[in-house]
């Protein structure tokens, strides 16, 4: 263990919590202060718009299906409970709650991106956005029910999923009011990894691959570079992809290696068979 690490696991409990939440508190407020963001028309001009068998934009709606696919692997993993060999994946079953919605929600963006990958517009992207906000607040539950307590993880499920979807509703609400704000939509996306990391960070897991958590959260990373070089993708590989189906898959992946995470842990300190 680093001299850094030692030092965070001296520091008291309540400490480390109180971090935690003047962290909170401090990206809500820089979300309540900072300047309106307005979401560009221009994102919704997305580089590959090839159609295949009459369904638009074939391969940006066509690549949600690994949402499904890793939402639903991760959603029947977490209702049965158990690992392949038979070892009980969850110390408390108050965890398998938080991984549940993320995972079921993560299924859900299946249908949401579809939906407006079919015709993309703000109104349709809301739809997109509501799974993913309820996804990460789901996996922030998930990890304060692992490091910080099962029973704290399980009161802020609901109260967390509330908040991400009221997010995607005030950004919705405020550009029909003339005043368009995507700040509690950006605070719930990227403050709520970087809760992920910092819980991560103070606190340890009570399991195994306790890294794997920043292993996602490089992927989710990628996803985002991806997104933002769209067209320059879609041109580097001669048409081939573009960087937002690539985004897909990649946030897929992410979700994939929580999966396996939650798969191959074991509780920390059990003999390895």
């Amino acid at each position: 263990m680093t001299p850094a690490a030692t030092a965070v696991r001296q520091t008291s409990r309540a400490a480390r919590i109180a971090i935690v939440l003047a962290s909170a508190a401090a990206l809500a407020l820089v979300a309540a202060l900072a300047p309106p963001l307005a979401q560009p028309e221009a994102y919704h001009a997305f580089a590959d718009r090839r159609a295949f068998l009459g369904v638009a934009n074939a391969l940006d709606v066509a690549s949600n299906l690994a949402f499904l696919v890793v939402g639903a692997l991760g959603l029947r993993f977490v209702l049965a409970g158990a690992r392949p060999d038979g070892v009980r994946a969850f110390q408390d079953p108050a965890e398998r709650w938080a991984w549940g919605v993320a995972f079921a929600a993560a299924a859900l963006t299946f249908l949401g991106s579809a939906y407006y990958h079919l015709a993309p517009d703000s109104p349709r992207l809301a739809w997109d956005r509501l799974p993913i906000a309820i996804t990460l607040m789901g996996i922030v539950a998930a990890v304060v029910s692992e490091r910080v307590g099962a029973q704290a993880g399980a009161r802020l499920l609901a109260p967390l999923c509330l908040l991400g979807a009221a997010s995607v509703w005030y950004w919705r609400w405020s550009a029909g009011g003339g005043a368009e704000n995507l700040n509690p939509y950006a605070a719930v996306q990227f403050g709520g990894l970087l809760l992920v990391l910092l819980l991560c960070a103070l606190f340890p897991s009570r399991y195994t691959r306790g890294g794997d958590i920043v292993g996602a959260a490089i992927l989710y990373a990628a996803a985002k570079v991806a997104e933002h070089l769209d067209g320059a993708i879609f041109a580097a590989t001669g048409g081939i992809v573009s960087g937002h189906t690539l985004k897909h898959l990649l946030a897929a992946a992410a979700m994939l290696w929580l999966l396996r995470m939650l798969r191959m842990r074991r509780p920390a300190g059990a003999p390895v068979p």
